[in-house]
């Protein structure tokens, strides 16, 4: 936001007037942007000179853990920030980094300014989100995560005329708004180039960010011009191992004509003409001059490789020729039955179509959910996930259909839109919805047939419109009969029912046991040991893929840097011997019961059983049974 010629004060604050005191829409000169955000603070219940309330500053504590949680975003702005400082000292000006809800984190200033900071509460732990403190820049360039420029009288409180403020946010490998990068100085002390200053600094912080994010992946940086490489305006583009784009910075995603909804959901083939395997191979032989690379469209790019080559995952197994390239297709690790399920929900996707998923606990539903969305055409709407068992039933109706101003003690003054809002133009998944209370299934099949909800508090209806995702598992038919689940809901929800396998149901364990140690462990091969997988294999797995990748997780943590392969000795205690009770040990054979002492093998596996079913599968009281230790246990099971 830039005003081409300012505005005299006096017309300023005669536009906002008009605004307040009778919704005229500003005249010409005013920028349509400055007037969005004064009726975005006007909505807020904010009034130019109105008082300021105190819970608008986190406390001590509350900053510390914002600090804490925004600790990369905060180590690479630092540097950048002390540079641009540099750039404006003695200028009457301050730098400063907020966060993605508008919190002040770190402050660099003249000291002559900051005084005259402190009195409007320009200091770390304030709130400049525009609900607080109306139009201004940090706040305003959250609202359009746009660079915005807001000078003097445009501010929409009084107390902040004095200010001229320059903003520009900071954006993530995968496009997620983290923060805002601001100069703000006396009005008096304008510069036409503090917004590009501004600007162009906080690029420099994305470029570190996306650089460090995707330190594991194959990076491409790219430019129109060679000698543009390494410079701020390069662009930088992420690659799985595979070839899909994982991340990128703005100037790559304009560079190659993507936006952010496009990454994770595009081959690097879509966009430019070359394949994967040249370039992985340029990197094997550390080929660090610039390769002209040509978008389909015929424009030329140059790029510089950089970064390892992660080792490929394993081939999907029995995977069809030309088959669908989008996200259901990157989970598919071969087994038969999910794959079905994934064909029959690609049919239905953008149908208007709701899909009810079942299965065990920890099968991935929401894995599930979320790849049918990106593979949907509303895959640049949001992704609303909602577990109606983890809601507490007196603030659900809340939670789901929202609230106007006021509608009860303790909500927020500006109201609450409520999820299923929240996921306008994309995907509500209800997850555990057999768990949601009879009074609200009652409002939801409401929302459903008119397609539109009416916030708590509030008369006037809003449309709303999303594709439905709901998954449970219980069986709710039984639970429409047991009178626990309204029909007319459940024929509502179910306009096609999927089943998830359980993890010991699948196929395609190998792969999928591949597939999630590249994933707990990136850049390293790891592997089981070949009886720990065949238990692993045989294993029921009640908590099933949760479970299973929680383990694996656990049990890749406690290798040696120089080991790549699981054991028995890697594996938690309980799980151990969990996996071990039940292990089908050879019964012994007539020789070994008659003691013969040439098959000592056959005699030890005998010594072994029972030990464990004299110690009823305690893996510990087993092996001091047996005057062994746990790990030689361990091994001679192995070895069976």
């Amino acid at each position: 936001m830039r005003t081409i010629s300012p505005v005299p004060a006096p017309l300023l604050r005669q536009a906002r007037l008009k605004l307040m005191e009778g919704g005229e829409q500003p005249g010409e000169g005013i920028d349509p942007r400055l007037a969005l955000s004064w009726q975005r603070s006007l909505a807020a219940g904010l009034s130019p000179g109105g008082r300021l309330g105190a819970d608008e500053h986190a406390s001590g504590g509350a900053l510390q853990r914002a600090l804490a949680r925004h600790h990369p975003l905060l180590s690479h702005s630092l540097p950048v920030m002390e540079y641009l400082f540099e750039q404006v000292r003695d200028s009457g000006s301050m730098v400063i980094l907020a966060d993605n809800r508008g919190t002040l984190l770190r402050i660099l200033g003249d000291s002559n300014f900051l005084a005259k900071a402190e009195r409007v509460a320009l200091t770390a732990g304030a709130s400049w989100h525009e609900h607080h403190r109306g139009t201004n820049a940090i706040g305003t360039a959250l609202a359009e995560a746009d660079c915005v420029e807001i000078h003097g009288a445009e501010h929409f409180l009084d107390r902040n005329a004095f200010l001229t403020c320059a903003a520009a946010p900071i954006v993530s490998a995968t496009g997620e708004l983290l923060g805002i990068l601001d100069i703000s100085g006396d009005q008096r002390s304008r510069h036409p180039h503090t917004l590009g200053l501004v600007s162009t600094s906080a690029r420099m912080i994305e470029n570190r960010l996306v650089t460090a994010a995707c330190e594991r992946y194959l990076r491409l940086h790219l430019h129109s011009r060679p000698e543009g490489i390494g410079t701020v305006a390069e662009g930088i583009v992420a690659l799985s191992d595979d070839g899909w784009i994982v991340g990128a910075n703005r100037n790559a995603l304009r560079l190659l004509g993507l936006g952010t909804a496009d990454i994770g959901a595009t081959p690097l083939h879509r966009v430019l003409d070359i394949r994967l395997d040249l370039v992985q191979g340029m990197v094997r032989r550390r080929h660090h001059e610039p390769i002209q690379l040509r978008r389909h469209d015929g424009t030329m790019l140059y790029a510089n490789l950089d970064g390892d080559i992660r080792p490929p995952l394993p081939a999907r197994q029995g995977e069809p020729a030309g088959g669908a390239d989008d996200a259901l297709s990157r989970l598919d690790t071969g087994d038969a039955g999910w794959r079905t399920a994934a064909d029959r929900a690609r049919r239905i996707a953008g149908k208007g179509i709701p899909l009810l998923l079942q299965g065990e606990s920890g099968v991935g539903k929401e894995l599930f959910a979320r790849a049918v969305h990106e593979s949907s055409p509303q895959k640049a709407g949001p992704f609303v996930a909602i577990n109606c068992a983890a809601l507490p039933e007196n603030l659900i109706e809340s939670e789901l259909f929202g609230y106007g101003p006021g509608a009860f003690t303790g909500a927020r003054r500006e109201g609450y839109p409520g999820r299923l809002r929240e996921a306008e133009g994309g995907t509500l998944f209800l997850d555990e919805i057999g768990d949601m209370p009879l009074p609200l299934q009652t409002r939801l099949l409401r929302v459903l047939q008119e397609r539109q909800v009416t916030p708590l508090g509030s008369q006037r209806p809003v449309p709303v419109n999303f594709a439905l995702i709901c998954a449970t598992h219980r069986n709710l038919r039984q639970a429409v009969e047991a009178g626990a689940f309204r029909s007319d809901l459940y024929y509502r929800i179910n306009g096609l029912t999927l089943k998830l396998p359980a993890l010991r149901e699948r196929s395609d364990f190998q792969v999928l046991t591949a597939r999630l140690l590249a994933d707990v462990a990136p850049g390293r091969s790891l592997r089981l040991g070949t009886s720990v997988l065949e238990r692993f294999a045989a294993y029921s797995w009640p908590g099933n893929l949760r479970q299973y990748g929680s383990l694996l997780r656990t049990a890749a943590a406690m290798l040696e840097p120089w080991e790549d392969s699981i054991e028995w000795g890697h594996l938690p205690e309980d799980m151990a011997e969990e996996l071990t009770a039940t292990m089908s040990l050879p019964r012994p054979s007539a020789t070994a019961m008659a003691g013969d002492g040439h098959n000592l093998a056959e005699l030890s596996l005998t010594a072994i059983r029972l030990a464990l079913e004299a110690s009823r599968g305690n893996v510990s009281e087993a092996a001091r049974r047996l005057g062994i230790s746990r790990q030689t246990l361990y091994r001679k099971i192995g070895k069976r």
